[in-house]
């Protein structure tokens, strides 16, 4: 995101969910700007919004980071009162509901991923107080430069480690080609036994052409 002239800090960023039977894989870049500047390496931008559900952060850091706020907190009272584990379309809707009623104030879009017992791992996109379900999504500037990677590359019935191979090399594609996007790789794979949170650096980061 372009924040020239307020110096607004941004995550002009890389994000990308993916389902697979069983979970589901969150991945993001770390890299934040505030307009040319990176003010920023390593910011993690995967927020736990319960115990199996995550949210990918892009757009302002601040506004997507106090949406994110607004979220775990209203999960949490949700759980005591339903007594039991928030749905993860139950958090896409919190997510949808806040960022469409404050859409003039704030500027963040998040990619809502998680699993739970009725219907396993599920990825969610919010934007434009819509929520819409997919196989995969990727979000952020750095998005542009991968869609016909993403595209040729997803494969339906991917299993666990296809699909986490497959976020880490598109994010790592995103981080080579956008100059808003870089630093080091967060992933996290979400099932029924819990969350697994790595971080990819340095040379474990793929290359796919001589730098």
């Amino acid at each position: 995101m372009d924040t020239r002239g307020a110096q607004k800090i941004s995550t002009g960023t890389t994000i990308m969910a993916v389902e697979f039977d069983g979970g589901v894989v969150v991945g993001c870049d770390s890299r934040v700007s505030a307009g040319e500047s990176v003010v920023n390496r390593v910011f993690n931008k995967l927020a736990p919004l319960h115990d199996r559900i995550y949210c990918a952060l892009s757009g302002s850091a601040a506004d997507a980071q106090a949406i994110a706020d607004m979220v775990h907190y209203q999960l949490e009272l949700h759980s005591l009162d339903v007594e039991g584990p928030p749905q993860v379309l139950a958090a896409a809707t919190v997510v949808k509901n806040i960022s469409y009623k404050y859409k003039e104030e704030l500027s963040a879009h998040l990619i809502v991923a998680g699993w739970d017992p009725r219907k396993g791992g599920q990825v969610y996109g919010t934007l434009g107080g819509m929520i819409i379900r997919q196989p995969f999504i990727i979000g952020g500037s750095g998005s542009t430069y991968i869609y016909g990677y993403v595209d040729a590359a997803y494969k339906p019935g991917m299993d666990r480690e296809e699909c986490r191979l497959f976020t880490k090399n598109a994010i790592a594609l995103a981080m080579g080609r956008d100059g808003s996007s870089g630093g080091v790789i967060y992933l996290a794979t979400i099932t029924k036994d819990g969350v697994k949170e790595e971080v990819i650096v340095g040379d474990q980061i793929p290359k796919f052409y001589d730098e």
